[in-house]
């Protein structure tokens, strides 16, 4: 009689199958961070606007970043060019930005719900992106592999 345990160590996916699905994870995480970083652009004044009011230091230098790791970032990881340094890269932006931007330790009323579930949205995309440094683009990529 088999176990739940000894089941899960029987399935191995096939290489292609492997690849295929890091592809469509790629390009999953990439396509919130390309519309977020296209909207950062078109909107580059109120991003700075955003940033100043946040009290951080050089909103139009810190607002310049995040285009080029959203939008840049996102097109390279959809793409699976430099994958892991690029997620690794958005991993860390993440990090970075999670806890100012969506701080709902310090939100009120109804905001307090939204904060936390794109707080918890962006632990989650970190999740993803900490998976794709570690295992890879898969071999439908400009790394190939």
């Amino acid at each position: 009689m088999s176990t739940l345990n000894d089941l899960s160590h029987d399935f191995r996916p096939s290489q292609a199958t492997h690849d295929g699905v890091a592809l469509v994870g790629r390009i999953l995480l990439a396509v919130l961070f390309i519309w977020s970083g296209f909207g950062k652009l078109t909107g580059f004044e109120g991003v700075v606007g955003g940033i100043a009011a946040k009290g951080l230091p050089m909103p139009t230098i810190l607002a310049a970043i995040a285009v080029a790791i959203e939008l840049g970032g996102g097109i390279l990881l959809a793409l699976g060019w430099r994958t892991r340094w690029v997620a690794l890269a958005m991993a860390l932006f993440l990090i970075v930005i999670t806890p100012i931007y969506h701080d709902f330790w310090n939100a009120t009323g109804a905001a307090v719900t939204g904060q936390k579930v794109n707080f918890m949205k962006n632990l989650c995309i970190l999740g993803g992106m900490l998976m794709v440094f570690a295992l890879g683009p898969g071999r439908y990529s400009l790394d190939r592999g």
